[in-house]
Formats: structure tokens, C-alpha cells, sequence
């Protein structure tokens, strides 16, 4: 297990982490040390607990409108995903409707075409070149 320093309002804490987390810890540590500063600039010397308290409300705040937002954005991302489902559904029932449609038209510019040539459509198939 890795070890890392990190510094809060000007302390220094050793801080145990996975191997290959140090940036990542050192980081975190960073931005929580900006909003105990911020808290610190706003309401001064009011205790090292009290100022860690509220950064850490301020965090979770944060955090809970960013879950928030996430949900929001999976609702909507769900969403369209139905809704492309069901169009590619009825692009689908159009496809073969369509294909059906020409099939049946194929089917009747053969019986045309063997009843102007005088003979049935099937012996026309059967002997090309005719």
C-alpha cells in the first residue's frame, strides 16, 4: 500500500492509498484544501472541525446536484433510446411493407408482360430467350 502527504489548511496528513493512487489522492486532497480555504475566507478562525464540517457539506451538496443531473441525463438518454427503438421499428414495418408493395407490383408487370407476349407467365420463366 502506497503512502502519500497531503496538506489541509496549511497541515500535513500521511494518507495510506492503492498503488498508482497518489496523484489521484494528492488531487482530492487539493481541491477539498480550496474549499476549507474558501470557508476559512469567509467566516475566519471558527475551528479546524467546524471548517472541515462545512467543506465537507459543501462537497456532498455538490455531489448530490451532480447525481441529481446524472439521473436526470439517464431519464432523457433512456428516453431517446426508446424512442429510436420505435423508430427503427416502424422504419422496419415500412421496409417490409414496402418490399411486399413491390413484390405484388413485380408480380402483376409479369402477368402483364406474359399476356401481351401471349403466353402464361410461369412457361415464360421457365423458357427465357424466346
Amino acid at each position: 500500500m502506497a503512502q502519500v502527504t497531503v496538506t489541509i489548511d496549511g497541515k500535513a496528513y500521511r494518507m495510506a492509498c492503492e498503488e498508482g493512487q497518489e496523484d489521484h489522492l494528492t488531487e482530492l486532497a487539493g481541491r477539498f484544501d480550496q474549499y476549507v480555504s474558501h470557508l476559512k475566507g469567509q467566516f475566519g478562525e471558527i475551528g479546524d472541525l467546524r471548517l472541515t464540517v462545512m467543506a465537507a457539506i459543501m462537497v456532498t451538496d455538490e455531489l448530490s446536484e451532480v447525481n441529481r443531473r446524472l439521473s436526470a441525463l439517464e431519464a432523457e438518454l433512456d428516453g431517446l433510446k426508446r424512442s429510436r427503438d420505435g423508430q427503427l421499428s416502424e422504419t422496419q414495418r415500412a421496409e417490409e411493407a414496402l418490399a411486399a408493395a413491390l413484390s405484388d407490383v413485380t408480380q402483376q408487370i409479369h402477368g402483364i408482360a406474359a399476356r401481351i407476349s401471349g403466353r402464361p407467365a410461369a412457361a415464360r420463366d421457365q423458357h427465357p430467350g424466346e
